[in-house]
């Protein structure tokens, strides 16, 4: 019953926890709550127990407790951002309009160093790597920026060779959208970004700004941003439901150079269909790149009625 699936996924999602680098995922929902909403919101009546091997199916588990809160109170905007994100996604779901969840994934050292986890290899020849974790400068880092496409569960990751900047991640999003958005999206005006509230996207960045006014002015389209509350990157779509399975997909297998990174990335795939496409990204991006007043000034940034600093539209210049 693939529709009784979605209705519980849609259930769960907004109390959905779950660790980037793990695959399961678990919910602080109980499977009598779920089973309650199921009627109240969908007309649907089956057991609990019924809710509770859908659940597993679909990749949920029982977890025991985990290192992951943040200290102090959470941001007391939290919930309210999380209902804005979750209904303005829902509404660009409904009229057809991209939504991608947006970050980078930790930097990889390239070379020959053990990868945490696991592969299938005949008994006793495990694979050899080198007996130090130290970067060699030779072989240099990448940065994987990802963009996870809600609307059909696809991904696209640019590999970038040099530094995680504002304008590395907004090069990451056109190189998206002139390659596969533009053509997955032909008749869209405007587009809805989700992602953090730091890096190279963080919602206080300028250039981060200044480099989306850029990509409207080249995509022509209307640009939607909103950031999660801080402390709370790990509600980010893509980190569970794109790196996690990068990471699953590479577990023990050294990132030797380049061309292996592409491949693994590239070979990643769900039972759900996931299908990602990586291109290596060979620009230089340099640090400490300033916006003068006048350039920031003639953004045309818009910022939104519900939290404005986190949520904001940026339109094409005339």
């Amino acid at each position: 019953m693939p529709d009784l699936d979605e209705h519980i996924l849609q259930i769960v999602d907004g109390s959905t926890y779950g660790n980037p680098e793990k695959v399961l995922s678990y919910t602080t929902m109980s499977l009598r709550t779920i089973q309650q909403l199921l009627h109240d919101n969908y007309d649907e009546d089956i057991s609990f127990r019924s809710v509770g091997s859908i659940l597993e199916r679909l990749g949920y588990s029982k977890q025991t407790n985990q290192k992951m809160l943040q200290v102090g109170d959470a941001h007391p905007d939290r919930n309210e951002q999380f209902e804005f994100i979750d209904s303005k996604s829902a509404r660009f779901l409904r009229q057809g309009l991209p939504v991608i969840s947006v970050d980078t994934k930790k930097k990889e050292n390239i070379g020959n160093f053990k990868n945490n986890g696991q592969e299938y290899r005949k008994t006793g020849d495990p694979r050899k790597v080198w007996d130090h974790d130290f970067p060699i400068p030779e072989l240099g880092k990448v940065a994987p920026y990802g963009i996870y496409v809600l609307n059909d569960n696809t991904g696209f990751v640019n590999l970038g060779t040099d530094h995680d900047t504002a304008e590395f991640a907004a090069e990451s999003i056109l190189r998206w959208w002139m390659s596969i958005g533009k053509h997955t999206f032909p008749t869209a005006d405007k587009i809805y970004i989700t992602c953090d509230n730091g890096g190279s996207n963080g919602s206080r960045l300028r250039l981060w700004k200044y480099e989306l006014q850029q990509l409207a002015n080249i995509t022509g389209l209307e640009i939607n941003i909103s950031h999660f509350p801080p402390g709370t990157s790990k509600w980010n779509k893509i980190e569970h439901r794109l790196f996690c399975y990068i990471s699953k997909n590479w577990q023990g297998q050294p990132l030797i150079d380049i061309e292996t990174v592409v491949n693994l990335i590239s070979s990643t795939t769900t039972s759900k269909g996931l299908k990602v496409v990586c291109q290596v990204d060979d620009n230089t991006y340099p640090l400490n790149q300033k916006v003068s007043d006048e350039e920031y000034n003639s953004i045309r940034l818009f910022p939104g009625r519900t939290l404005g600093d986190w949520n904001y539209i940026i339109k094409p210049q005339a």
